[in-house]
């Protein structure tokens, strides 16, 4: 089968294309035939050897993937061949960057059938990272005040949503281009991060902050005081740590992202009630992938992008 890996971790000129073995699933595991991967901020971090998670190498990236069950292994139950599936793999292990990638099964859910299979891949690991923020982290409920600093973003976008299912009230930071969307969103007060100050335009407290932006810590340190006595600063920002307040009681929180099969499949679920909306903003072949890769250790990438593979 065809794959992109990279031996050895370094620039985007590590990704090479190879003909390698179709895997065989193992007791546990799907074999799945893939559709589309999505690229993440992670996956040029691994390959460029910043980012602290140990791969295997040689290492096929793309961590979301989305296709169809081609084999199942010994004691696999709940999944069937030919049926079409999302999931969110195990960071270390290979990725969907390939023809065929094996995965556990318990990684794997139903794919939304409002959507394109290959744009499934743009879902996983993103929206559960903003439930995670939002509740699991967050703990928000109904009735309480959510400040989302860089909601413009996808995992900004798909926080606003699922904070404003469920009944919070949302103050969001955004650029320009991105302050309809996240008004589209369910913002109910969006902030122009370009021209107004954020400590002067949000005029009450918030139970938590999430930050998603690449801060000044000096800057993201004064905005903990938007935040009442007793709440959270949540960020998903690994490398600036995340403050707190504690004379006040403000607890700092940073979110890594988890795999969580039941999770992922009640977000598949919103996307198919049409309550979530899957963004993607651009689609390319498997060829292109180190293209992409260039792009994204120059910090050119604005929003989500598929690795369509068939």
């Amino acid at each position: 089968m065809k794959a992109f890996r990279f031996h050895t971790v370094g620039g985007p000129e590590v990704l090479q294309s190879e003909e390698i073995p179709t895997p065989a699933p193992g007791a546990g595991q799907v074999r799945v035939r893939v559709a589309a991967s999505a690229y993440n901020a992670a996956d040029n971090g691994m390959r460029g050897g910043f980012l602290p998670i140990p791969v295997e190498l040689p290492h096929v990236p793309g961590y979301d993937v989305s296709g169809t069950v081609d084999a199942l292994g010994e004691g696999v139950e709940g999944l069937s061949v030919g049926q079409p599936v999302v999931g969110f793999l195990p960071m270390e292990r290979d990725g969907g960057a390939a023809e065929f990638v094996v995965a556990p099964a318990e990684a794997l859910v139903a794919a939304p059938t409002t959507i394109p299979l290959a744009d499934a891949a743009a879902l996983p690991s993103v929206a559960l990272t903003a439930w995670q923020a939002v509740f699991d982290e967050g703990g928000l409920q109904a009735g309480q005040r959510l400040l989302v600093v860089g909601a413009g973003g996808v995992v900004g976008k798909y926080a606003v949503a699922l904070a404003k299912r469920a009944g919070v009230h949302i103050v969001a930071t955004a650029t320009p281009r991105s302050l309809d969307a996240v008004r589209a969103a369910g913002a109910d007060e969006v902030v122009d991060r370009t021209r107004d100050d954020l400590l002067h335009a949000v005029e009450a407290q918030v139970d938590v902050m999430l930050n998603l932006a690449p801060l000044d810590p000096e800057d993201f340190a004064a905005l903990v005081a938007l935040v009442r006595d007793g709440g959270k600063v949540v960020s998903t920002t690994a490398f600036l740590t995340t403050p707190g307040d504690e004379a006040r009681g403000v607890t700092p929180l940073t979110v890594f992202v988890r795999p969580n099969r039941e999770r992922l499949a009640e977000l598949v679920s919103l996307v198919d009630e049409g309550a979530l909306r899957v963004e993607v903003t651009r689609r390319i072949p498997l060829d292109d992938l180190p293209a992409l890769h260039a792009e994204g250790a120059a910090g050119r990438i604005a929003g989500k992008v598929v690795v369509q593979v068939a």
